[in-house]
């Protein structure tokens, strides 16, 4: 009796680390997709990065070089994700007021990360229910994150919002759009390492 129920719980867990499995897979093909979108949108929201704007400065530390040597677990890059697309989300609700950009892909662009963050909310409440272990740096790694857009948002303040303020941040997003491509692509192939 004893071996048929442990048999049936090794089946179990079999079974749902496959249902699991299909479901990171059927996020990141979402995610893919999602954030291919989100960077063709961000540069028709602005067009072409105006000349008068290139000789601003920034010294934002890209998002690449916070985690280049960090080991991440799936959990820890899908809320690295996750905390990027909520603070996108928040300075472009910001920038939408300020600037002269297409409304709509504004719009759209802050529907397709509502949508995400939305379906990663989803995602890691399904994979709370299955875990029993959570990874003890993700306070740090979300920490970092927050304070790369304390960053952004002080810039913005700072420079009032002024037309050049605005079109680095649309380029910084792009950087963070590149990143999270990376992650989501990392994590179809399975590898746990970010590199530069």
């Amino acid at each position: 009796m004893s071996i048929l129920s442990f048999l049936h719980i090794c089946l179990v867990l079999h079974i749902s680390t496959k249902i699991s499995f299909v479901d990171c897979n059927m996020f990141l093909f979402q995610q893919n997709k999602v954030n291919q979108d989100s960077l063709k949108l961000l540069e028709k929201m602005g067009g072409q990065f105006p000349v008068q704007c290139l000789n601003e400065k920034s010294n934002f530390i890209s998002l690449q070089n916070l985690f280049s040597s960090t080991e991440f677990q799936k959990e820890n890059a899908m809320m690295v994700i996750q905390e990027i697309l909520q603070q996108s989300f928040t300075i472009f609700r910001k920038i939408q007021i300020q600037t002269d950009w297409d409304r709509s892909s504004i719009a759209a662009f802050q529907n397709g990360l509502y949508q995400q963050i939305e379906l990663l909310k989803t995602w890691f409440d399904g994979e709370k229910k299955m875990e029993t272990t959570y990874p003890q740096n993700e306070d740090l790694t979300r920490l970092k994150v927050k304070k790369y857009f304390h960053v952004i948002d002080t810039f913005l303040e700072k420079r009032q919002y002024s037309r050049c303020a605005c079109e680095i941040i649309r380029e910084e997003m792009r950087r963070c759009f590149l990143f999270i491509d990376q992650l989501t692509k990392r994590l179809k192939k399975g590898k746990q390492k970010i590199e530069p």
